[in-house]
């Protein structure tokens, strides 16, 4: 396809109009079609989050000093983030574009620390689960660090302590946890994983950005989880995403930090240049300033109330779909408690079942280990359940026959 730069403008109009048509294809998300990475928590929040975003569009969250409220805005999102994750006196933290920024600027701050302490970073690795995000082979990569994935185990989908621990040595810098992980919700060991970290001396982070601003509102509702958050003396860093059940605009995520003298490493600090000093607190130069202000705004919007009920309407889904999936024979993948459901059915091909609820009109996440489909609830889950449900069932009796087209699923 080519595209050539236009020699003269097009009216608003004509533009909008295009636009409309070319997103008429794109899945309803409003009607909870989509199975993950669109969090819509009503039209009421939506309104919030855009007229937030659009009253501070243009500015820039680079320059603070010239828009000193987009600094309150960020100050006040990081207050009640640690707040949120029960953070100690002196906690520190700020704002991102999103999880895997956050996850890079926790490993980068970790990295920068480990070698101000003197220690040889050129062969540091960080020990993680094999459930966690692919968002610290990405870190490694860039940071020239390796990233050592240890065994969960195939029926509860959590990590092998013993393995986990076994593969801490002389190198390692950072261990992590995930609330929850990403494949399969279920909310990991992290009293245990960060107390193997804290006795070696070793930074652990927690990646609660799938879930971060779900699980607090999910113990509101009576749900037990183990400890996940700086109540563990081991968490040194938490990432988490507003963008996602903190229900804000993208891109907006939140890295926090057990004190500031671990946050202070996240920084760069340049000036052999003609402009003389800049400073930076992400990989971002130029910060939206709109997606800070939708931030605050849904934040104070919603209150622990309001999130509250969003994450009750979301468990109260997640029931109705276990049982329904029970009806129909499927397996729900480890003992998740929150808004992922990973299902599978013994001896049914993946991307045909992916494949025929894709020509339905839904959008379904998925495994490959083990192949199964994979859904994170929103709100909007709930008036879609039982369409959902008999459009799964008519899928899965396609897939079964061998009559279903399949189809590959990335996440990109």
């Amino acid at each position: 396809m080519s595209k050539h730069f236009p020699e003269r403008g097009t009216p608003w109009d004509a533009l909008k109009a295009q636009m409309e048509e070319m997103a008429a294809g794109d899945i309803d998300w409003r009607h909870g079609r989509n199975g993950y990475n669109v969090f819509f928590a009503g039209p009421d929040v939506l309104e919030v989050i855009k007229e937030a975003y659009t009253m501070f569009i243009s500015e820039n969250g680079l320059n603070q000093g010239a828009f000193p409220s987009l600094k309150v805005m960020e100050d006040e999102v990081v207050q009640m983030a640690l707040d949120l994750f029960e953070a100690p006196d002196g906690a520190a933290g700020g704002m991102t574009s999103g999880g895997t920024e956050s996850i890079i600027m926790a490993v980068k701050a970790c990295r920068e620390r480990a070698h101000e302490q003197g220690k040889d970073t050129s062969n540091a690795n960080i020990v993680i689960p094999y459930s966690g995000h692919p968002a610290f082979n990405k870190a490694g990569h860039y940071l020239g660090l390796e990233v050592i994935r240890t065994p969960i185990d195939g029926e509860t989908r959590l990590p092998d302590l013993e393995a986990f621990e076994a593969a801490i040595d002389e190198n390692t810098i950072m261990c992590v946890g995930s609330a929850p992980a990403f494949p399969s919700g279920v909310v990991e060991q992290i009293p245990e994983l960060s107390e193997i970290a804290r006795a070696r001396g070793i930074w652990f982070h927690v990646d609660a950005c799938v879930g971060g601003y779900f699980a607090p509102f999910a113990e509101m509702n009576g749900v037990e989880l183990p400890a996940y958050n700086f109540k563990n003396r081991g968490v040194s860093s938490l990432s988490a995403d507003l963008h996602k059940f903190g229900y804000a605009a993208k891109g907006a995520s939140t890295v926090l930090y057990r004190s500031e003298d671990l946050q202070k490493y996240q920084k760069t600090d340049f000036d052999v240049w003609p402009s003389g000093r800049m400073v930076t607190p992400t990989l971002a130069g130029t910060r939206p300033g709109g997606a800070i202000a939708a931030a605050w705004a849904v934040m104070n919007y919603l209150g622990k109330e309001g999130y509250a009920a969003k994450a009750k309407v979301i468990l109260e889904t997640r029931a109705r779909l276990e049982q329904g999936l029970a009806d129909l024979g499927y397996k729900v993948y480890g003992p998740s408690k929150l808004m992922i459901i990973n299902f599978g059915k013994e001896g049914l091909e993946l991307f045909g079942l992916w494949g025929a609820m894709n020509k339905r009109g839904w959008w379904p996440g998925a495994t490959v280990d083990p192949p199964a489909l994979h859904m994170m609830l929103t709100p909007a889950h709930e008036a879609a359940l039982d369409d959902f449900l008999k459009d799964l069932a008519e899928a899965t009796e396609e897939a079964e026959k061998g009559q279903a087209e399949a189809k590959e699923v990335r996440y990109s």
